[in-house]
């Protein structure tokens, strides 16, 4: 039993590390494509303050995944496994084609899948879902919204100020945006799998009640800190140049934008995507210069690969689950 755990706990802790490794990009895409930063001086800025996260914001959102999605009655094993193994997958064949989608739709689309493979539509809990479906789509208008009003505003602002001294102050302004950024990306990132790993260890009697270790915390947002210096090259060139050009107040703009609406959701508990939410705040960035500056044949694709990736990671989380219920597993 305890090797079984142990082992459940790493596959955990590589999808989180898989999860910083594929999100990379919604941490440092715009730092890097404004030139602010270094690609290597931005996955450094950015995994720090991915794990600092752990000492900031609580475990709403771990809560939610772990317990409030699926009935934690029937989380075996074999369900956990099954539903990482879906994540892990999408988020793999994803980063190959350069799709920012979202690592927490993946997860909980996987988690979701292997649990009605066991026991059925009964194993959703629906009032959790309820949320998590709205935020689907309003993350990305949320960050659209944001991003458009506080670039209006700047450009509102500084209207008679000269390009060179905007620049020059934004330069300095964007580390702060990304700094901020990064802090909400691992603080509603690394709590989904503390979600899962506070499962296995009620499922296996480790725990009384569904509440989070401190350890855990600590080694979430270690993993997902880690997969974040790795860095996702193919998905951070798609968020960084292929969607619009990004100029150093846009960049501020965009990330400050999406961090605040994060940080309201992580609050509140609701598992939501950062990759929805940094991208809508780029692609509002983008409109406020005109609409033809949003590369909207991209921005289209990666809409389609949204709306794919639970059912995907579902399908591949179900089929999991009956592939080891044939060797025995429970």
């Amino acid at each position: 039993m305890f090797f079984i755990v142990v082992a459940l706990i790493a596959v955990a802790l590589l999808f989180d590390y898989i999860n910083g490794f594929h999100d990379a990009a919604n941490s440092i895409a715009t730092v890097v494509s404004t030139r602010v930063l270094s690609p290597g001086k931005a996955v450094v800025w950015a995994a720090f303050f991915n794990f600092v996260a752990a000492f900031v914001f609580g475990t709403a959102v771990a809560k939610t995944v772990g317990s409030g999605m699926i009935d934690i009655k029937i989380v075996t094993f074999a369900v956990v496994f099954a539903g990482l193994t879906g994540a892990i997958l999408w988020d793999l064949i994803t980063w190959y084609f350069g799709l920012p989608t979202s690592s927490s739709h993946a997860l909980i689309g996987g988690y979701a899948g292997a649990a009605v493979a066991k026991a059925g539509f009964s194993a959703i809990i629906l009032s959790g879902w309820t949320k998590t479906v709205i935020f689907i789509f309003l993350s990305p208008l949320i960050g659209l919204l944001a991003g458009l009003t506080l670039m209006t505003a700047i450009l509102w602002i500084f209207r008679w100020t000269p390009p060179s001294r905007v620049d020059r102050w934004f330069r300095r302004l964007q580390l702060l945006s990304a700094a901020f950024f990064s802090l909400n990306h691992g603080a509603n990132d690394a709590q989904k799998t503390m979600g899962i790993i506070a499962g296995i260890l009620f499922a296996a009697g480790y725990i009384p009640t569904f509440d989070i270790p401190f350890w855990v915390v600590l080694a979430a947002h270690t993993a997902i800190g880690l997969g974040t210096l790795a860095g996702g090259w193919r998905i951070i060139h798609t968020m960084g140049s292929k969607i619009t050009k990004l100029q150093p107040v846009g960049g501020f703009a965009a990330e400050t934008g999406a961090a605040t609406a994060l940080m309201v959701a992580t609050l509140t508990g609701v598992p939501v995507s950062t990759t929805h939410a940094i991208t809508g705040a780029i692609v509002g960035v983008g409109a406020t210069r005109r609409l033809s500056a949003v590369r909207w044949g991209v921005a289209g694709q990666i809409v389609w690969a949204w709306v794919l990736t639970i059912p995907a990671a579902f399908a591949i989380g179900s089929s999991t689950y009956f592939l080891l219920h044939l060797t025995g597993a429970k």
